[in-house]
């Protein structure tokens, strides 16, 4: 069987009707053989498949769309895709989404509240659904939103809304036990965005596990939770004469070691260091980071999955996944005074 030519003989691909007059069949069930094949004799279904191979037809996303009402394409959108938490969200997502027959696309919100709002407003009708990673929006907006789309939240949790995230109570009281088996009596909190649910949860689980243990805790912020907030987080740091700190993210405590060295301070004898994620990095910078790991990954799969159960059916009672977080306690970390 001849593949498909335009009139100047030129190879062209091929469309819904050449498959139906080859197949010797209506458009209208070439198009049911692929997107409701319930609805089509077997033997019809199997004779239009193989003619469609021959051909080398495949189905037009967009039309097959405007027939099912779905595009099976979901998008993620994180605040910052060069900080490598992300990576372990993108990573999980990508595979469930694949595992699923969906094809992801990413966005990158800049830590902008209005640059995802947007993103959110123009991809809507595109996707059936989002998934929204440490999203910045208020509660209001989100709920809003998902009355239009099908959404799931990674490392933020709104009532009503599917919602995966780490479990910072148990968390927290591992990075002050730790702090305190140290001699450590105080702590700083290196704050981030001040719309950052995680920010809160990891401030307000170190402050109740302090308060348990005896320790003071102070909150500094908030600064950028990049290797550029390390110089004045750093700086606030050793003003106020702090011998322990636990900064929001890997990045931003990173930040701050670099910045301690440069002014001839050492972690961790002076000061030890703390920080969340477990990030590509943290393993392999100096001293080696001790911080609290998530499962990024698991996150973002049993997000999509949330996703696609609501675009498949209805959820009424969307789910909120928690999952384990652990310390993992490395050379940034030591005795105080030591």
């Amino acid at each position: 069987m001849p593949r498909a030519r335009s009139r100047d003989g030129a190879r062209r691909r091929a469309t819904i009707t050449d498959v139906a007059a080859a197949a010797g069949v209506a458009a209208s069930t070439v198009s049911r053989a692929f997107t409701r094949p319930d609805r089509v004799n077997h033997r019809t279904r199997e004779h239009v498949l193989a003619v469609a191979a021959e051909l080398g037809y495949a189905p037009n996303p967009a039309a097959r769309a405007l027939e099912s009402g779905r595009t099976n394409t979901l998008a993620l959108l994180v605040p910052d895709i060069t900080n490598p938490y992300f990576s372990g969200v993108i990573k999980g997502a990508e595979r469930a989404a694949a595992a699923a027959g969906l094809t992801l696309v990413l966005g990158d919100t800049q830590e902008n509240p209005a640059t995802e709002e947007q993103l959110i407003r123009r991809l809507g009708p595109a996707v059936d659904g989002f998934v929204l990673s440490a999203s910045r929006l208020p509660d209001d907006e989100l709920r809003r939103a998902a009355e239009l789309n099908p959404i799931a939240l990674v490392n933020r949790a709104t009532p009503g809304l599917a919602c995966v995230v780490a479990d910072f109570d148990t968390g927290t009281r591992q990075i002050v036990d730790h702090l305190a088996s140290l001699g450590h009596e105080s702590l700083v909190f290196l704050g981030g965005p001040p719309e950052s649910w995680s920010g809160a949860r990891r401030w307000a689980g170190l402050r109740v596990a302090a308060e348990a243990r005896g320790l003071a805790a102070t909150r500094f912020g908030p600064y950028t939770p990049t290797l550029g907030g390390g110089p004045a987080a750093a700086d606030a740091v050793l003003a106020a004469g702090a011998t322990a700190v636990v900064a929001h993210n890997d990045m931003l405590a990173i930040g701050v070691m670099l910045r301690l060295a440069e002014r001839g301070v050492a972690v961790p004898d002076d000061v030890s260091v703390v920080g969340f994620d477990n990030i590509v990095g943290s393993d392999f910078c100096s001293p080696t980071l001790t911080t609290l790991a998530e499962r990024t990954e698991d996150a973002g799969a049993r997000a999509v999955e949330a996703v696609a159960a609501q675009v498949l059916s209805r959820v009424d009672d969307p789910p909120t996944r928690v999952l384990p977080t652990q310390l993992v306690v490395r050379r940034s970390t030591g005795v105080r005074g030591g």
